[in-house]
């Protein structure tokens, strides 16, 4: 996954708003580190989008799993 798909995932699912301050704010758990950083990071989009569905579970559309 590319980090333009990650984010057209996001807003798609959070809005442009709370995507950022979800990316910012929030810890995932299964990353143990917010978006942001993991992104600094290094670590691999697709990784960080499997953490986000496992968190929002609820929020995402199946297609987008």
């Amino acid at each position: 996954m590319r980090l333009t798909d990650f984010w057209g995932r996001m807003n798609e699912v959070f809005g442009p708003d709370y995507a950022a301050s979800v990316a910012s704010d929030q810890v995932l758990t299964p990353l143990g580190r917010t978006i942001k950083t993991a992104i600094a990071e290094g670590e691999d989009v697709g990784v960080i989008w499997r953490a986000v569905v496992a968190q929002y579970e609820d929020r995402i559309p199946a297609r987008l799993k």
